[in-house]
């Protein structure tokens, strides 16, 4: 990994119909983003110029062929122009073939960067998957393009807010299939994962709580059977195996006890579940992080906000978050 005082962040800018733009301008002109790493958009500057020009943003842009010529001064924007944008045919506020395909770009230049070691981490504001559909690609998010770039099967989302880590067992499913995937084997197996990427940031001996999936943790299986089935036998299993687990806690309890430092991370049995928690906590400081890569990625936890793209409404704290705990976890992140 690139090792200076400041890391190297390449941040892309996502969906150029969407707020992904205005927000990337904005987080990299932020002060507390240029103390602690030197920011490096992966965009099209025909893009960000009208932006900047139409909300008044003021921003100035310094083109580099390569993230290592990177300053990070305040008041001059690094740029990596790919050029990819034609401004007269870009639907804004709008899914399109166009933006879907520029998105794509933007990430396959991060990762190329990232797998020279010439950033220390990426970040990356929002995509959107119809976009992305529209332009033919075979993946269905962000996710899935990046862990085809690098050749990883199975790469672990984790969300970090206010210091609190929570992973999922499931995600992108409907809530009935989610259901059906709490399963011993399963929950076994996602949190050795958790474990070996927990270990990959220096945590060596973490504690993890599993949460429970029906309410009040089945009451001894009096509303639920999944609790007695799959997730104790597999919280037992992963006990005798030496590991620091506890569960299933219920989910009206697990995120405050997390937050209050009681466990290290906390696997969310199905999306909303850890999303509700995290969002509702802190909206804008909720942070995604892609784990497993052979560099860290961190992006907003929000989507490309169509309706309000290029007007000047979109709140760049996400981002900013981002970005900042890319810089962070590039220090002491050491993929195996």
């Amino acid at each position: 990994m690139v090792r200076s005082t400041r890391p190297i962040i390449g941040v892309t800018i996502g969906d150029p119909a969407g707020i992904g733009p205005e927000i990337s301008i904005k987080a990299s002109l932020e002060a507390s983003v240029l103390r602690v790493c030197k920011p490096v958009l992966i965009g099209d500057l025909s893009v960000l110029k009208e932006v900047s020009e139409r909300l008044g943003l003021n921003a100035a842009f310094r083109i580099i062929d390569s993230p290592r010529e990177a300053k990070g001064r305040g008041g001059s924007i690094d740029l990596i122009n790919l050029n990819n944008v034609k401004l007269e045919s870009l639907p804004i506020g709008e899914a399109s073939a166009e933006s879907g395909r520029a998105s794509i770009q933007y990430i396959e230049k991060a990762v190329e960067y990232a797998l020279r070691r010439e950033v220390s981490a990426i970040s990356t504001a929002p995509i959107n998957k119809r976009a992305i559909n529209m332009a033919g690609s075979e993946h269905i998010g962000h996710t899935e393009i990046l862990a085809a770039l690098c050749g990883v099967e199975e790469p672990l989302t984790m969300f970090w807010v206010k210091g609190m880590r929570i992973f999922f067992l499931t995600r992108h499913v409907p809530l009935t299939e989610a259901v059906k995937a709490v399963k011993k084997e399963r929950i076994i197996d996602m949190v050795l994962k958790i474990k070996k990427v927990l270990r990959q940031m220096g945590l060596n001996n973490p504690k993890i709580a599993v949460a429970a999936l029906n309410p009040h943790a089945g009451d001894g299986g009096l509303i639920g059977s999944e609790e007695n089935k799959e997730i104790i036998p597999a919280v037992s299993a992963l006990q005798n195996m030496g590991l620091s687990v506890f569960g299933p806690i219920p989910a009206d309890s697990i995120f405050h006890q997390a937050l209050e430092r009681k466990y290290d991370a906390v696997l969310s049995l199905y999306h909303d579940q850890g999303h509700i928690a995290a969002k509702t906590l802190n909206f804008y400081g909720a942070v995604a992080v892609t784990l497993g890569l052979p560099f860290i990625r961190t992006s907003v936890d929000h989507g490309t906000a169509y309706d309000i793209a290029w007007k000047g409404l979109a709140n760049h704290k996400s981002l900013v978050e981002a970005i900042k705990l890319a810089a962070k976890l590039s220090k002491v992140y050491s993929p195996e």
